[in-house]
């Protein structure tokens, strides 16, 4: 899909790997709409891009449509959704105090996969109306896993099942949304320099950035954004889910 002016929805895109991918679509020629729980960060990137910014709680069936409806009635309908807001809770299934609250589990799955599932459907709608492009496709949609989807680490598990479902999610949307022309892919990041992980004193993240092969580093939001980016650029990728990790496999600690 050429992205000159096509409009963009990034849900999640007021800072780490959204902020850089709202800047890398904009840098294409998009129109880009920055959707997020935190409006006055999303109005900065949407500044910064030339964009649009919306107040969205991925959680909320009403707020996402009124995210959605608010930027197609400003910049149009969109052809291409970035799903990146999610959450990291942290907690044995049970620790030293006993079983993990089940609330605690269950605001991961409605963040990272519910509030997936709310956005990709309201787009998919929007996207199904629309004339398709020279070559079929009438739209993109693209998620965002991380590789404890397929190696969830001790303690993470709200984290793990939840971006496991994302993965599960994308072949399953991918061969619903074949018959009209929407593409449906997954980014599966590995250690990456995002807000989650900016909170870590620096030779954590130094000593994390070295567990990895090749890079021995932590990802960059740009190099998110690329993937982003090329996935957007070849109609033949479709209901995958691509590590971005270096070679890494992550460990049960």
């Amino acid at each position: 899909m050429n992205l000159k002016d096509q409009v963009a929805l990034v849900v999640g895109g007021a800072s780490g790997l959204g902020a850089a991918t709202a800047r890398k679509l904009a840098s294409l020629g998009a129109r880009v709409a920055v959707l997020d729980f935190n409006l006055e960060a999303a109005q900065r990137v949407a500044a910064e891009v030339g964009g649009a910014a919306y107040a969205c709680n991925v959680t909320s069936a009403e707020s996402a449509e009124q995210a959605i409806a608010a930027a197609r009635a400003e910049l149009g309908a969109a052809r291409v959704l970035v799903n990146t807001a999610g959450i990291a809770p942290a907690a044995k299934i049970v620790g030293k105090n006993g079983p993990m609250p089940l609330d605690d589990f269950r605001k991961g799955i409605e963040v990272n996969l519910v509030g997936t599932f709310n956005t990709m459907r309201l787009a998919a709608a929007e996207m199904m109306k629309l004339d398709p492009l020279e070559d079929g496709e009438r739209g993109l949609i693209v998620n965002t896993a991380s590789v404890a989807g397929y190696e969830g680490q001790i303690g993470q598990a709200s984290y793990a099942a939840s971006k496991g479902g994302v993965i599960a999610l994308t072949i399953q949307a991918a061969r619903e949304f074949a018959q009209v022309g929407i593409r449906v892919c997954t980014i599966a990041p590995g250690l990456f320099e995002t807000p989650m992980m900016a909170g870590l004193p620096e030779n954590v993240r130094a000593s994390l950035g070295a567990s990895v092969p090749f890079p021995p580093r932590l990802g960059r939001a740009d190099e998110y954004a690329k993937l982003v980016a090329m996935i957007a650029d070849n109609v033949m990728l479709n209901g995958e889910t691509l590590r971005l990790d270096g070679a890494l496999r992550m460990q049960a600690r």
